[in-house]
């Protein structure tokens, strides 16, 4: 039997999952391309092209090196009998903390304004809040979500947790369910996503969301663009509804160098690169995975299709 690498990444991130999975699965044959597809039984991907898992009659795990799965769930090419599990990485949960607990922290010490006036020579301290005068919503309380809920609790912000189901996160507050969820928004002065994508999820942040915020707020999406109605985040932007906005994702990646949000004085853009898979740490946990297939235990982190995740 043989593993497919099947990663729509460069060269240079390509040759550094080989040569970490090579080491991680040293008694297993690692192809690169779909040569001899009668003897692939699994497939790792990251972002694979539609189409690249068709014609694989044995395939009997399909080993996602994202977190998110709502890629290959939206492609109809992909073999609906055949299991799905993502990443899930303690290491990548604690670089998604790390970039969110960056974010609020710049938010709630104005940090983002103060890189404005930089370009502008000016200097105006302003007043400053401790981190328990500032409320911090986290959407969506999976891995990374409590990961990212604990850490800024340990910071000494006031966070409040919600989720569509109920969950809980180490103590902090939490609610499940859209009723509660307008509540929490008025409440929050920073809302960061970290929701799955579903059907469910899609366009959540839209006009009426954003008209449901505390005035002022912060917000940060580091989940998946697609939850973002873009023009709603940028009329919220200009008529002063929200006060910034620290984007990850988006609905078109790269972000189109003709985009507003690059140039837009209350939008902070990164290139994806909150939490992205480290072939160091990951690798291992695919082999774990595998091994668990040839061995028939039970797989780690199996995606529910019908929740979609």
């Amino acid at each position: 039997m043989s593993v497919l690498l099947a990663c729509d990444v460069g060269a240079d991130e390509a040759a550094q999952w080989r040569a970490a999975l090579g080491a991680a699965l040293p008694g297993e044959r690692l192809v690169g391309t779909r040569e001899g597809a009668d003897d692939i039984d699994v497939a790792i991907v990251a972002n694979p092209p539609p189409g690249a898992l068709t014609g694989l009659p044995r395939l009997r795990l399909i080993q996602s090196l994202w977190a998110g799965v709502d890629r290959l769930l939206a492609d109809p090419t992909v073999p609906a009998q055949v299991p799905i599990v993502r990443m899930v990485d303690p290491l990548m949960n604690a670089a998604m903390a790390e970039t969110a607990l960056w974010a609020v922290l710049a938010l709630h010490r104005g940090f983002f304004r103060y890189a404005r006036w930089q370009r502008e020579a000016r200097w105006a301290p302003h007043g400053q809040r401790r981190a328990q005068e500032v409320t911090v919503a986290v959407l969506g309380l999976g891995q990374m979500g409590r990961a990212v809920a604990l850490r800024l609790a340990a910071q000494g912000y006031r966070v409040l947790g919600w989720s569509t189901r109920p969950a809980a996160a180490g103590g902090i507050e939490t609610q499940a369910g859209d009723t509660a969820l307008d509540a929490l928004l008025a409440r929050a002065d920073v809302v960061l996503n970290l929701l799955p994508l579903t059907a469910a999820t899609r366009g959540l942040f839209d006009a009426a969301r954003f008209g449901r915020m505390k005035q002022g707020a912060g917000f940060v999406n580091l989940a998946r663009g697609a939850h973002v109605v873009e023009a709603d985040l940028l009329a919220a932007l200009d008529g002063g509804l929200l006060h910034h906005a620290v984007l990850d994702v988006f609905q078109t990646e790269p972000l189109p160098a003709d985009h507003r949000f690059w140039s837009h004085p209350r939008v902070t853009v990164l290139p994806h690169a909150a939490a992205q898979t480290d072939p160091r740490s990951a690798a291992g946990i695919v082999a774990d995975n595998l091994r668990a297939l040839r061995e028939g235990r039970p797989l780690a982190h199996l995606v529910d299709r019908a929740r979609g995740y």
